[in-house]
């Protein structure tokens, strides 16, 4: 297993860009989310922005809006943040996707993959290649990640809590406070309870059973997709807002933050942003004490506003001929992404569906989870979706000029052979826990629209690689415990097709070791892929203090993952999510102490 371990890591993005063909929802059951409008009366398209409908400024020149927060990023935590600010004070929320609620795609758990590969311009996530040559996803909707991601759920350490100096007492209110909305006990499928008992088998004990906390051992968590297998996304707390005080604009695409810089700082006064038909407007901040516009775009977002707003690098900044407001060197640094390596099982039956339920949390710097099952048929794997697909995706490696039709049909005709077996069961999947690899970002223009140039330099410290090493051998020891070879029964001829499709699959764009099969740090090189849960670049004492105000600039906090030095928890949108409630709750409490001369 030691060999085939590895080997099979190779199958996981082929088999993942060819589990892409779910049914989706007809018209008319989809339909039934149209009701989405009633409950979010306050959710407009970007294009209906004007003095009239919202007490703001539409276009140069007009009159002046009167916003106490302006939040850039209706994401993860810009959701649950703009409905507490919106509890005593006016936020006009800025989203740069479309609303998550009509979305059958986003919406149903069956469809989780579709969204992830869809290069459509209407896509609820964005496809980029990191430059280490892993491929990566960027949500662009309102909720963020959470209406893109497996749905798992689960609360940072207390160690986590303590160093990040977060008050623990509004930190055990503040999750539950998203709990009791989103957050749900999932129904154990099969192939979970099968890795649970595997990892309590090889040692990954004790067994805590169902619990949000974060302890070491083997768990379940919770899950936002509810019974019926329904996504309840961050967006969906937007039902605990103000509808009288919180403006959102989907299809916002905030260009800068404009600044007053007259002061001995510069002062963040409003924002330009584009609507759906590419027309600009602009938003003004309340000249009230403690009106401030908040970035919460995101760890690629956030630093690339800043940056296109003048705050960041100097040198970088006057390359791109961007007006320098304040020169930081740390804005877009300190990137990081938790490398994940996988291995796919093959069963002789096909499994019930299952995302991220079981984790296993080991001392040894890894992080063990699983999913399992997909409905596709037989002409699915044929499909293509662009970059990612099976046909184009698989010849990335090739030069554009040999990257010939008659090579894509040669690979399609390739793959018809791989058996449908290949197609049935599960992948285990082993996360790094705390990554020491740090990269960058850095602007390729000006245009908000075009990704920024990611670096991540996975594997470049090598605590990560003997990490890593330690999480394929655990994950071999899972299959090869009674409970897989009890359930996953896989016969010698699938199997041999299986590994012939690795020594070919390519599940990245990294130059590949082939002849190098026995080297488990070389294959954790090969395969790498990300688990999307990147974080940095607005880092607390570099970019911005503790209280997330970005450094040496008056109005302007930076409240997202992009503050983090590691991702909290094995998965972290429970924190963001936290940490949205959490921040909106300490700045009111600031904000109305102050009014009250407390």
């Amino acid at each position: 297993m030691a060999v085939v371990g590895p080997v099979i890591l190779k199958l996981l993005l082929p088999l993942i860009l060819l589990w892409l063909n779910f049914n989706s929802l007809p018209l008319t059951q989809a339909s039934k989310w149209e009701s989405w409008k009633d409950q979010y009366p306050f959710i407009k398209a970007a294009s209906s922005f004007s003095s009239s409908s919202s007490s703001s400024s539409s276009n140069v020149g007009s009159k002046k809006a009167n916003y106490d927060y302006i939040i850039v990023g209706g994401g993860t935590a810009g959701c649950p943040l703009a409905a507490t600010l919106s509890q005593k004070f006016s936020v006009l929320l800025l989203e740069r996707g479309g609303v998550p609620f009509a979305n059958a795609n986003v919406s149903f758990m069956q469809n989780f993959h579709i969204s992830l590969a869809d290069t459509s311009p209407s896509s609820a996530s964005q496809i980029f290649v990191s430059t280490d040559g892993v491929f990566n996803a960027r949500a662009k909707i309102l909720g963020g990640g959470s209406c893109i991601n497996a749905g798992f759920y689960s609360r940072a350490s207390s160690s986590y809590i303590k160093k990040a100096g977060w008050d623990s007492k509004l930190v055990n209110e503040s999750y539950p406070w998203i709990e009791k909305q989103i957050v749900h006990k999932p129904n154990l499928a099969p192939w979970q309870r099968a890795v649970r008992d595997g990892l309590l088998e090889v040692g990954i004990s004790p067994f805590n059973g169902f619990t949000y906390d974060h302890v070491y051992g083997t768990k379940f968590g919770g899950t936002i997709f509810d019974r019926f297998g329904r996504r309840k996304s961050a967006a969906k707390l937007l039902t605990s807002a103000n509808p009288e005080k919180l403006h959102v604009l989907v299809h916002a695409t905030v260009q800068k933050i404009e600044f007053d810089t007259s002061g001995k700082k510069p002062r963040a006064v409003g924002v330009i942003f584009k609507d759906e038909n590419g027309n600009t407007h602009k938003a003004f901040l309340s000249k009230r004490r403690g009106s401030e516009i908040i970035v919460s775009s995101g760890a690629i977002g956030s630093p690339q506003i800043l940056m296109l707003s003048g705050i960041g690098p100097k040198k970088e900044l006057e390359k791109l001929n961007i007006p320098v407001v304040l020169d930081n060197k740390f804005v877009g640094k300190g990137m990081s992404d938790n490398p994940l390596n996988t291995i796919f099982v093959p069963t002789n039956r096909p499994v019930e569906q299952s995302l991220i339920q079981t984790v296993g949390i080991t001392k040894m710097g890894v992080y063990i989870e699983a999913s399992s099952g997909y409905g596709q048929t037989e002409d699915s794997i044929h499909c293509n979706h662009g970059v990612v697909s099976a046909e184009i995706g698989q010849l990335s490696t090739v030069r554009p000029k040999q990257r010939t039709q008659e090579a894509i049909e040669v690979y399609k005709r390739n793959k018809k052979n791989v058996p449908q077996e290949a197609f049935r069961g599960g992948f285990i999947l082993g996360k790094i826990a705390t990554p020491l690899s740090t990269g960058e970002i850095s602007l390729k223009s000006t245009n908000i629209d075009d990704i920024p140039s990611v670096t991540f330099n996975y594997f470049s410290h090598p605590c990560d690689l003997k990490r890593c090493v330690n999480g394929i051998r655990i994950m071999e020891k899972l299959v090869k415990s009674k409970h897989f070879t009890n359930y996953t029964q896989c016969d010698k001829e699938t199997l041999d097709k299986l590994l012939n499709m690795s020594v070919q699959a390519n599940i990245n764009l990294i130059p590949k070791n082939t002849n190098d099969t026995e080297s488990l740090e070389q294959f954790c090189k090969d395969t790498v892929i990300t688990i999307w849960h990147y974080h940095g670049g607005c880092h607390v004492g570099k970019v911005v203090t503790s209280d997330y105000r970005v450094i040496n600039v008056h109005k302007l906090r930076v409240i997202d993952g992009s503050t983090f030095t590691e991702s909290p928890g094995t998965n972290p949108q429970a924190t963001l999510m936290m940490m949205g409630r959490y921040m909106g709750v300490q700045v009111l409490r600031e904000r109305l102490g102050r009014a009250a001369g407390l």
